[in-house]
């Protein structure tokens, strides 16, 4: 689990009365210190309802749903591709509210610190990074692309290096190791990874943005072309191409915030189901959103892909009309 950090943002909004329901929620790993820190408390204070959350891989979420091993009413994920596989059975609808890219975490007491920060600064070219990511020894952390959006987003992203800043094959292929999709000392959980930089166990880690933020860890921005965190350039991330363990072809695509409720076998039901959708619409909330955005997000429209129909009232109110 990763270590705890003071949250960025808090909410003090006035506190309603309790409520009898709990919303269950299962996100991203990389929504672990936001969620628990800032918009749980949050959600609390603003409805009266409690919260409940569990962070993983979301790939990894994905499964034990359908599997039956965990019920949750809520699904908070980083892109679309976790909860496409639940539809219709589980959801027919998710709705998209903010992204963060994906930039290059690294240890400031480390022996590479200056020259990171050179290039974080601009005061070194961004294609100088590669290279130091390839170096003989460098210690590198990333999560399984098998399990993980941020796994599978940090290999498309030195693929579209490779496509757009001209960084050679062989330089990612050291980056990665012998196989960037099989096991590897490199690939930790999404829950741990950057505490294993922080305690100075890694030089350098994937991250996204808003992770690195909060954890309060220095970082290298990319390009927007590279990192997989704008929209407005999703059709170009689709040309950087990963085939997974299981041989199964993903693309790239921009990293935005997704959130949907789960229905199916064992859904909560009653004053659970009331606080799981209160959880959405708060989040999807003017007060919901600006808490993602202190804590390092990008906000986005509030989008919804799927039946609007399915979409519960209250939930409803908060998407664009």
């Amino acid at each position: 689990m990763a270590s705890a950090s003071p949250a960025l943002a808090t909410s003090t909004p006035t506190t309603h009365a309790p409520q009898s329901g709990t919303a269950n929620v299962a996100y991203a790993g990389s929504l672990l210190t936001v969620n628990e820190q800032t918009v749980g408390p949050g959600f609390e204070h603003a409805t009266g309802y409690s919260y409940t959350g569990r962070g993983a891989e979301s790939l990894a979420i994905t499964q034990e749903i359908i599997a039956g091993t965990i019920q949750p009413g809520v699904f908070e994920s980083v892109g679309a591709a976790p909860i496409k596989p639940l539809i219709p059975k589980y959801t027919t609808w998710y709705a998209s509210f903010a992204a963060s890219p994906i930039v290059v975490a690294y240890n400031p007491s480390g022996p590479y610190a200056a020259t990171f920060k050179a290039i974080a600064k601009g005061n070194e070219p961004i294609t100088k990074l590669f290279p130091l990511m390839a170096k003989s020894g460098f210690r590198l952390g990333r999560t399984d692309p098998n399990t993980d959006p941020q796994g599978r987003a940090f290999v498309l992203m030195l693929t579209l290096a490779e496509q757009k800043l001209g960084v050679p094959v062989s330089t990612v292929n050291s980056i990665l190791g012998s196989d960037a999709v099989g096991a590897s000392p490199q690939i930790y959980a999404e829950t741990s990874l950057l505490a294993h930089l922080e305690a100075g166990q890694l030089d350098a880690a994937s991250a996204y943005r808003s992770q690195a933020i909060q954890q309060h860890l220095p970082f290298v921005t990319l390009p927007a072309s590279i990192n997989l965190g704008s929209p407005s350039d999703a059709s170009a991330y689709k040309k950087a191409t990963l085939t997974l363990a299981n041989g199964m072809k993903v693309e790239g695509g921009a990293l935005v915030l997704t959130i949907t409720t789960i229905g199916g076998p064992g859904a909560p039901t009653g004053s659970d189901l009331q606080a799981d959708q209160a959880f959405v619409a708060f989040v999807l909330s003017p007060q919901g959103r600006a808490l993602y955005q202190k804590n390092g997000y990008t906000l986005l429209p509030v989008k919804l892909t799927g039946s609007a129909s399915s979409v519960p009232a209250v939930i409803k109110k908060e998407l664009p009309h």
